[in-house]
């Protein structure tokens, strides 16, 4: 029923006789199984047909998270529709710019959100908003309550688009990224190899699902394999301490793994049913995963992957998982260091620009051509933004994005070194470190540190410490400390909040 619609096929292949098997698990609120979500699927798909939704229109969700917020996912692609999921913490300011940018048919949001957003969804001509709350309830659920089982989804091929996410838009203005079944097929089954994922595995998902990680990597590896889920609405480290005996992985943000390490009930009985915990959306700290690998007997696996081009690395299964490292290029996919003027490839150990070609990297950027021409090579590789190295091996390590390289007197400063050699010192939890405008430099460097409970440290004791570290010119000339960083929804450092906060109090 489902082979003509190239996404929904094979995320429906490995579920296929087992409808009655679960596929999720919601503490406290029961069980959905996988002939439950895709009958919703059918039924959401019919009635976003009946508002008027025709193949290639876009079907924007601001909602919380939950199992029939899948439905709306698989349900849009169904109806051979474009699924945009947005986050929830957007704003009505930062709603009109997508919605007037993306010029969605359907709306769907929380039904506590629909004055303001209606408003909105009529001066953009949206032709049907409905509501969803956290509890599956609201209009779109009566609406599709009303229709008939058994939509037959609509014909769509590896090239037609099934989604398309917004980047973070840290600089200028948010771009939407636009990816087709292709290439969600080709990464999730990719994955799901390289993972060893099979119907066996139980995942414990507690990520947000309108990003990559929790949509396109956690649920689109889990269907396309037939393994279930503990789907829990947010992170919460008891509830995923509670999770353990139930589950085989965890996927997570590096956030999830230093809090889980501070839980009194984190032992290696509490882990000896699982057999994978995966990292990634930032990096992960060497010290994380040394402290994971003694509390738990578990080496994290991290991996990278952005929002253009799903992911693209990982650490293996079997073999070393290197901590600062995301591995090895996945099956199928291309990964290269290049210089960044030229494209020419660099030999292994120089860093240079991280480009990627193959079947994961996204169609192109939403109603911008010239940007999209100016991110790809001629022959096909997509300019990540990334900078990083790889090994004599083809491991690669990221050594920050392009647009946070600090040209210093004509020295290249990659920020991470700095911040690895901040990071060593005992008594820092962590750092960031930016680049200011100096009239005789260019920019130099300055670091923002985050000190461990009770630590004691001072500006003075860092400078000493990393004066036997660093070469003169890569020592930051200013530091802050700050109770914390900033970070987008996904655990990224948000390094524009701190430039802008702390270049007013530039001291070099």
């Amino acid at each position: 029923m489902y082979d003509a619609n190239h996404l929904i096929h094979h995320l429906r292949a490995s579920s296929v006789g087992r409808d009655d098997s679960v596929f999720a698990l919601t503490p406290g609120a029961g069980t959905v199984t996988f002939g439950d979500l895709f009958d919703q699927a059918e039924r959401i798909a019919a009635a976003l047909v009946a508002a008027g939704l025709a193949p290639g229109d876009r079907v924007a969700a601001q909602i919380q998270k939950s199992t029939t917020a899948l439905a709306l996912y698989l349900g849009t692609v169904m109806a051979g529709g474009v699924f945009l999921p947005l986050n929830t913490a957007y704003t009505d300011a930062e709603m009109t710019y997508f919605l007037g940018d993306a010029q969605p048919c359907v709306l769907v949001c929380d039904p506590s959100s629909v004055m303001g957003l209606g408003d909105i969804a009529q001066t953009q001509g949206i032709r049907a908003v409905f509501t969803l709350g956290p509890d599956g309830t609201g209009t779109l659920t009566e609406a599709s309550a009303r229709t008939g089982s058994g939509f037959r989804p609509v014909p769509r091929g590896p090239d037609d688009l099934a989604a398309m996410l917004y980047t973070s838009g840290t600089t200028g203005r948010s771009k939407g990224a636009m990816l087709s079944h292709g290439n969600l097929v080709s990464n999730a089954l990719a994955l799901a190899e390289v993972w060893r994922f099979s119907q066996i595995d139980v995942l414990i998902h507690a990520l947000p699902i309108f990003h990559t990680h929790g949509l396109f990597v956690a649920t689109n590896v889990s269907l396309v394999s037939g393994a279930s889920l503990v789907f829990l609405p947010a992170f919460d480290p008891d509830a995923i301490i509670a999770a353990l005996p139930l589950a085989t992985v965890l996927m997570g943000v590096p956030t999830f793994y230093v809090r889980l390490l501070d839980h009194p009930s984190l032992t290696g009985a509490a882990v000896a049913g699982m057999r994978l915990f995966i990292s990634g959306s930032a990096p992960l700290l060497a010290e994380t995963h040394a402290r994971w690998r003694r509390a738990t007997g578990h080496a994290i696996l991290e991996r990278y992957g952005m929002t253009e081009t799903n992911m693209n690395t990982s650490n293996p299964y079997d073999g070393p998982r290197i901590a600062g490292t995301v591995g090895l290029a996945l099956p199928g996919i291309e990964v290269r260091v290049c210089d960044p003027a030229t494209g020419t490839p660099l030999p292994s150990g120089q860093v240079g620009s991280i480009e990627i070609r193959g079947p994961n990297v996204f169609k192109g950027y939403w109603q911008m051509p010239e940007k999209t021409a100016a991110e790809f090579r001629k022959n096909g590789f997509f300019i990540s933004g990334d900078l990083g190295s790889l090994d004599a091996a083809g491991y690669l390590t990221i050594v920050g994005r392009s647009k946070d390289l600090i040209i210093s007197g004509g020295y290249n400063i990659y920020p991470k070194e700095v911040e690895d050699a901040i990071d060593s010192i005992p008594g820092v939890l962590e750092s960031a470190v930016i680049g200011l405008a100096h009239a005789d430099l260019g920019e130099v460097v300055a670091a923002v540190v985050v000190l461990a409970k009770d630590a004691e440290l001072t500006e003075a004791a860092i400078f000493s410490r990393l004066q036997g570290q660093l070469a003169r010119f890569k020592q930051p000339r200013a530091l802050w400390f700050a109770p914390s960083l900033p970070r987008n929804a996904m655990g990224k450092v948000l390094k524009n909040v701190l430039r802008d906060k702390f270049s007013e109090a530039s001291r070099p």
